[in-house]
C-alpha cells in the first residue's frame, strides 16, 4: 500500500514534506507525494486577510484528505487555523525547528541599525506592530510570494530588510551568516511557529499508528498548548496575535500577546505549570487577556 501524501508545490513545502515521506520511509512505508496547488498560492500577489488568511494554504490538501484522494498532509503549524474540519486531526508533530523570526538585510544590520525610513517587507500583522513598537519610523511594505522570491527583491533592493520565519531559512538552507534573529521576548513568534502538523483522518487507525513513530513528545506539549490559546482567543487572521509554549523539564510556560491593528493595545501574559495541562495553560492565558480587553481588541477587528 501507498501513502499518498498532500503537499503544496512550493520548494519549502516539498523539502518539509520529502523530509516527513523520508521518515516514514525508515520505518518501512511507501510514500507518493501528491502536488496540491492551494488558494494561498493561486492568489500570491493579494493580501491574504482579505481573502480568507492563512487557512488558504491548507484548504484543498484538507479537501484531498476527506475526499481521500490524499492520505495525510504536511502543513506548516502556523499556517493552520485553531479548528480543524470535523474527521481530521493532527497526528504527529516532529521535532520543532527554532521558532525565532529573523531580520534580512543586504549588509548584515540589525534593527536599531537601519537606517531612519527604511522599508522592511512583511505581510504579517503581528510583524508589523512588532516592528513599528521598536521603531515607528519604518516603513512597512506588504511581500508576498515563496522564499526565494523574498531574498530576490531583498537583493534587488525593492526592500532594506525582510522579517521571515528562521525554521523555513534553515529548512532550504538559505539562512545568509548575516541573518539577526530576532529575541522572543522582544518579538514573540506566531503560533506554532517551527512546527510540522501532520494531518490525517481520524478513522485511519494503521496510519495513525505509524505517524505516532514521527511525533515528538516536546513538540507536541508546546503545540497543543499554543493552539489551545489561539483557539480559545478565537482570533482570526485580521488580528495580531502571538504565543510560544517553552518546556523546562516538566514546567511549561506560556506566553501569549495580542495587538490591535494600529498597535495602540498591546496585551501579553504568561502562565506556568505541569506540561500534562498544556491545553488547559493555553486557554487559562487566553481567558485572561480575553478578561483584559482582547475581547475588544478581537471584536472590533472582526
Amino acid at each position: 500500500m501507498t501513502i499518498r501524501l498532500g503537499t503544496r508545490g512550493s520548494r519549502l513545502a516539498r523539502v518539509q514534506s520529502e523530509g516527513v515521506a523520508a521518515a516514514l520511509r525508515a520505518l518501512g512505508a511507501d510514500v507518493e507525494l501528491l502536488a496540491i496547488k492551494t488558494s494561498g498560492d493561486r492568489l500570491a500577489q493579494v493580501a491574504l486577510a482579505d481573502f480568507g488568511g492563512k487557512a488558504l494554504f491548507v484548504k484543498e490538501i484538507e479537501e484531498a484528505l476527506l475526499g481521500g484522494r490524499a492520505d495525510m498532509g504536511v502543513h506548516s503549524l502556523k499556517d493552520m487555523p485553531a479548528i480543524l474540519p470535523a474527521g481530521l486531526c493532527l497526528a504527529a508533530y516532529p521535532r520543532r525547528e527554532d521558532p525565532r523570526d529573523v531580520l534580512l538585510t543586504r549588509g548584515g544590520e540589525t534593527l536599531r541599525d537601519l537606517r531612519h525610513g527604511a522599508v522592511v517587507g512583511t505581510s504579517s500583522l503581528r510583524r508589523r506592530v512588532m516592528l513599528l513598537s521598536h521603531r515607528p519610523d519604518l516603513r512597512i511594505e506588504p511581500i508576498r510570494g515563496n522564499v526565494d522570491t523574498r531574498l530576490r527583491k531583498l537583493a534587488a533592493g525593492d526592500y532594506d530588510a525582510l522579517v521571515m520565519a528562521r525554521a523555513g531559512l534553515r529548512r532550504l538552507g538559505l539562512e545568509p551568516v548575516s541573518a539577526r534573529p530576532l529575541p522572543a521576548h522582544d518579538f514573540l513568534p506566531a503560533v506554532g511557529q517551527g512546527i510540522l502538523g501532520i494531518e490525517a483522518r481520524e478513522s485511519d487507525r494503521a496510519l495513525l499508528e505509524l505517524l505516532s513513530g514521527l511525533d515528538h513528545t516536546e513538540t507536541r506539549v508546546r503545540a497543543e498548548a499554543e493552539r489551545a490559546f489561539l483557539a480559545r482567543l478565537g482570533a482570526g487572521c485580521h488580528t495580531a496575535v502571538a504565543g510560544l509554549a517553552r518546556l523546562e523539564g516538566d514546567a511549561l510556560t506560556v506566553d501569549g500577546w495580542v495587538a490591535s491593528v494600529d498597535g495602540r493595545i498591546v496585551l501579553s501574559g504568561a502562565v506556568s505549570g505541569p506540561s500534562a495541562t498544556a491545553r488547559l495553560l493555553g486557554e487559562k492565558l487566553a481567558d485572561e487577556l480575553l478578561a483584559r480587553g482582547a475581547r475588544a481588541v478581537l471584536e472590533e477587528t472582526r
